[in-house]
């Protein structure tokens, strides 16, 4: 390829791999250890004219997601790292519907739908839920059943039928979820891939206003990526970064503080949060933010970011200062 490389998901069904193929890989990517189960072999398409590169990742569930790339110089775990961790847009908005409520902030207008456009078939995607579960589901038995017959003495069981007398109740699960598999993949056969809207109700279909959607979107967008920074800002500085991170740079941003303005510089100083530790934090990425000098938007005022040490509290007075008295007795008058 000249000017740009391939990095997608392969759709549709491919040829799954078997499960001793896969190698464990582990390696620190950007700031943070990264685990995954991969297995990575050359591909051709278009008559063998066009080769690439499949790295398939063994999920936990034993389900396999292939990743088909022209990048022979990168690892296979940079590969899946790139391509799992990487910004989607519908999860982006999900989450950003979620934790910031912008879609309050916006005043709806809509417009009229045209009907003979097509949608992904709701009814199919339910079908694939069912069949990746069943599969799933019949995987596990499968390991279950040759984990037996591998285990099989053959002194106790030299025939199969004594295998599958003994093993009877195994082999019920097995044939009964094979079937329950075959059935769900002839049900999906009859349903079509894609369907017209006007198919999938009776009342006149609607749908936000283009424009006004995707300057939404575009907020959400520019929303999130910039806690993304901030919380890559607050790894290093924070031991539960990866649990708590986001919901600590949440209460950072809804904390109360104040804020002093003079020729040179805007001071913002925050309120102490709800923990030693989180201060501590918040304390470190207001001294990183300051390091980049950025001014406020419009004006020449340079920011400038701290977090109010927590009040000192002594053990009888709550607020006092940690001072012990000198006075070792009572005080008598003279």
């Amino acid at each position: 390829m000249q000017g740009f490389d391939i990095l997608t998901y392969r759709k549709g069904k491919g040829r799954l791999v078997n499960e001793q193929r896969f190698v464990r890989r582990r390696a620190k990517l950007d700031g943070r250890w990264v685990r995954y189960d991969l297995h990575d072999q050359p591909v051709r398409f278009l008559q063998g004219k066009l080769r690439l590169r499949q790295i398939t990742r063994l999920c936990e569930d034993g389900h396999q997601t292939q990743i088909i790339t022209s990048r022979s110089d990168l690892r296979d775990i940079e590969v899946a790292y790139r391509m799992f961790e990487r910004w989607r847009q519908e999860n982006f908005f999900k989450y950003m519907r979620e934790e910031f409520l912008l879609d309050a902030l916006v005043d709806y207008r809509i417009e009229a739908e045209v009907p003979t456009r097509t949608i992904p078939n709701p009814k199919r995607r339910a079908l694939d839920k069912q069949i990746r579960l069943a599969r799933t589901e019949l995987a596990q038995i499968e390991r279950q059943y040759g984990a037996a017959a591998a285990d099989n003495t053959e002194q106790n069981r030299s025939t199969m039928r004594g295998f599958k007398i003994a093993y009877g109740k195994l082999g019920k699960q097995l044939r009964a979820t094979r079937g329950r598999v075959s059935t769900l993949i002839e049900k999906r056969r009859n349903v079509p891939a894609r369907v017209e809207i006007q198919d999938l109700s009776e009342r006149a279909v609607v749908k936000l206003a283009t424009e006004r959607k995707h300057l939404t979107d575009l907020i959400k967008m520019i929303a999130y990526q910039a806690e993304s920074d901030l919380f890559n800002l607050l790894q290093p500085h924070y031991r539960r970064a990866e649990q708590e991170g986001r919901t600590l740079l949440h209460e950072l941003l809804a904390a109360n503080g104040d804020i002093q303005v003079s020729q040179s510089e805007l001071q913002i100083t925050l309120a102490p949060l709800s923990s030693p530790h989180r201060t501590r934090a918040a304390q470190a990425l207001c001294e990183l933010l300051d390091q980049t000098a950025t001014l406020f938007p419009g004006s020449a005022l340079r920011l400038r970011f701290a977090v109010r040490p927590p009040p000192c509290i002594g053990l009888a007075f709550p607020g006092s200062p940690p001072h012990r008295s000198t006075v070792s007795g009572p005080v008598r008058s003279p």
